[in-house]
């Protein structure tokens, strides 16, 4: 299956150049390319693109509006975002999250980096896996109380009562960024069993992928932050 990326950045150099790293993989193409948020909306419409690369500052509707509005249009329910940010080190990372990004990366990474996150994206897997990244989150969502629930749904915090014991131990291990492997590994069942009880979360929890997944459990208090 080819991945239908849609770029989205308001520098038309950087669009080329993603265009051409992209256009280059057998198993990509690029379908479109937006200048700014409201554009990349409509285009992920109608070009029925799997993946986005959202640049999160742009002029008019930037990247974290942008991605709002696609996590929240069921018709783009298919759609994941990966956001492109120049300094890694940047509030709007947590916030994209939560508006239903997938990940997100540097623009400084190397061709081969975004070329996976893209994969990775499109298999409905998170780009949390990285220690640096799981330490920035956890920095940010440490800046509160997680326990006040100030940024949860309070559907979504009681829907958290309604996952089993083994639904939370494998939420657990997917806000430690591990993989159905290494959580089949840790738990002694299989990788087709740990996607399961992921799925089964998902759905409980009102969560499009296994980066919304990692929010809820920090932000619900159900896995704390480790600021070491």
């Amino acid at each position: 299956m080819t991945i239908r990326v849609l770029l989205a950045d308001d520098q038309a150099l950087l669009r080329s150049a993603f265009r051409v790293l992209v256009d280059s993989e057998p198993d990509m193409e690029v379908v479109g390319e937006a200048s700014d948020g409201a554009e990349a909306v409509e285009l992920a419409r109608e070009r029925r693109a799997d993946v986005v690369l959202m640049d999160i500052r742009m002029p008019g509707t930037d990247g974290l509006a942008a991605t709002r509005l696609i996590s929240s249009d069921p018709e783009l329910a298919a759609v994941r975002v990966v956001i492109l940010t120049t300094f890694e080190v940047d509030d709007y990372v947590v916030q994209s999250l939560r508006a239903g990004a997938s990940g997100f990366l540097g623009k400084g990474s190397e061709p081969g980096e975004l070329l996976n996150a893209i994969r990775i994206a499109a298999e409905g897997e998170a780009l949390l896996s990285p220690a640096a990244t799981k330490g920035l989150i956890a920095r940010f969502l440490a800046q509160r109380d997680p326990a006040d629930g100030a940024d949860l749904d309070p559907a979504r915090a009681a829907r958290l009562d309604s996952l089993t014991v083994r639904e939370r131990e494998v939420l657990v291990q997917v806000a430690g960024g591990h993989s159905n492997d290494e959580i089949a590994e840790r738990l002694e069942v299989s990788p087709l069993t740990v996607k399961t009880h992921v799925n089964r979360a998902m759905s409980k929890l009102g969560a499009r992928d296994r980066a919304q997944l990692v929010v809820i459990a920090y932000e619900s208090g159900l896995v704390r932050p480790r600021m070491d």
